[in-house]
């Protein structure tokens, strides 16, 4: 090495130069820049192929990785902290469980359920973290329809707030040109319920549905077209009545929430959450246009760690820096079926699906789940959180081994080790 100098992450220096250098970055940080992204040059798809579902596997790994890629996003700036994840000492071993009256183990689920990214953590630490398709913890994942449970926890940080006033505050007041179509008369509550009573076909695989209709527009690049295209649906139902799956609602309540924040989502995401929560890495939004409207019901690329830890906070009531961000009881209300005015249950909540199976009903547990096999799982009782990416070939919601059993076999797995209890083997705390 030459003498006097030193080597640092910003290049050499003189040892005086070193010292200046350091309170420098102390200051105001490197100015180096961060590694580039190591997948950013694999051929991907297009938007149209991944929702027709004709993309090959290998393509659809690269293109599900590469998601801001497909359209103009805005990047949800991580702080400059980390919330640490540290592995536990007793990691998650042996899952098997039975779907179907068939025997199925850990390596045979994600095989089947072409999974490629899978984290759980309990109480904080992670017990299992796994990448296959060459994914890392670097890996940025699209999230489908994640993304909703997100927009709807913005639209409750909001209220919170007080920039919307309250559950029951209509649709227009935030977004008056929708006055005269069938959002009028709709609540803040009616869209989260997904139950606004317009009409929409939800199906991703029918290039003549509505959802299709949306994608379009968005590969068009136009700004606010997708809520021209709102405004022209047709009401089929009165508000509050009929659950029916709408991409197109989310849009509208990501307009809400823009509209009362007068920020665009990614930045108030990054403000209230991602930032002081203390998410590890930069995290991107797909948008209408450049430099427009983020798309409320998809279109987030994040870390896998970061799926994770958006699940913590939300497991702990929104509590960020010693205080709940959300309302009081939030959590709890919006991952609680809806009860419909006409008196049936939607299964849904405030867009996070609700408890189905045995194991999820006993813990209240519940989900944000996106297209090809993309989910959030949040046990509160058991204070565990399941994320899985995955790169399923066709968008139908036909998991080949349904998920949800699957998270009810890892809780199940962790209360029995719990049982046995650690043992001691050379210093070290094994199963």
């Amino acid at each position: 090495m030459l003498q006097g100098f030193v080597r640092t992450g910003c290049g050499q220096s003189s040892v005086r130069g070193a010292l200046l250098l350091a309170i420098a970055i102390g200051l105001w940080g490197c100015a180096s820049k961060p590694a580039p992204y190591p997948f950013a040059n694999q051929p991907i798809g297009t938007a149209e192929e991944m929702y027709a579902g004709t993309l090959s596997p290998d393509i659809a790994v690269n293109t599900y990785r590469n998601i801001d890629r497909l359209f103009p996003s805005r990047v949800i700036k991580a702080g400059g902290h980390a919330q640490p994840l540290p592995h536990a000492e007793t990691p998650l071993t042996d899952i098997k469980f039975t779907y179907q009256g068939r025997a199925y183990s850990l390596a045979e689920f994600l095989a089947l359920d072409s999974i490629t990214g899978l984290l759980v953590i309990r109480d904080g630490e992670i017990v299992h973290e796994s990448y296959q398709r060459g994914n890392t913890a670097q890996t940025r994942w699209m999230s489908m329809s994640v993304a909703k449970s997100v927009t709807s926890t913005l639209a409750g940080i909001a209220i919170q707030e007080g920039r919307i006033k309250g559950l029951d505050a209509e649709v227009v007041d935030y977004l008056p040109q929708l006055k005269g179509t069938a959002y009028d008369g709709v609540s803040v509550r009616n869209l989260l319920m997904m139950a606004s009573g317009a009409q929409w076909n939800e199906t991703a695989t029918d290039p003549t549905s509505d959802r299709r209709a949306l994608l379009r527009l968005q590969m068009a690049q136009q700004p606010g077209a997708a809520l021209v295209l709102m405004s022209h649906l047709q009401r089929a139902n009165p508000p509050g009545t009929v659950f029916n799956y709408n991409t197109g609602e989310a849009q509208v309540l990501g307009e809400v929430v823009r509209a009362a924040t007068g920020k665009p989502l990614a930045q108030y995401l990054a403000e209230k959450v991602w930032q002081p929560y203390g998410m590890e890495a930069d995290a991107t939004w797909w948008l209408d246009s450049p430099d427009g409207t983020e798309i409320g019901g998809s279109g987030i690329a994040a870390t896998l760690r970061d799926y994770g830890r958006f699940g913590m906070f939300f497991m702990d009531n929104g509590l960020v820096e010693g205080r709940s961000i959300l309302p009081p009881h939030w959590v709890a209300d919006a991952t609680t079926s809806k009860t419909l005015a006409n008196g049936k249950e939607a299964g849904y909540g405030y867009m996070w699906w609700t408890a189905s199976t045995k194991g999820s009903l006993q813990d209240h547990a519940y989900a944000a789940v996106g297209l090809l096999g993309q989910n959030i799982y949040i046990d509160p009782v058991q204070k565990v959180v399941i994320v899985t990416f995955a790169a399923q070939p066709r968008p139908l919601n036909k998991d080949a081994i349904n998920p949800m059993v699957f998270f009810d076999a890892v809780v199940d797995t962790l209360r029995k080790q719990d049982a046995v209890g650690p043992v001691v083997t050379a210093g070290r705390s094994r199963l």
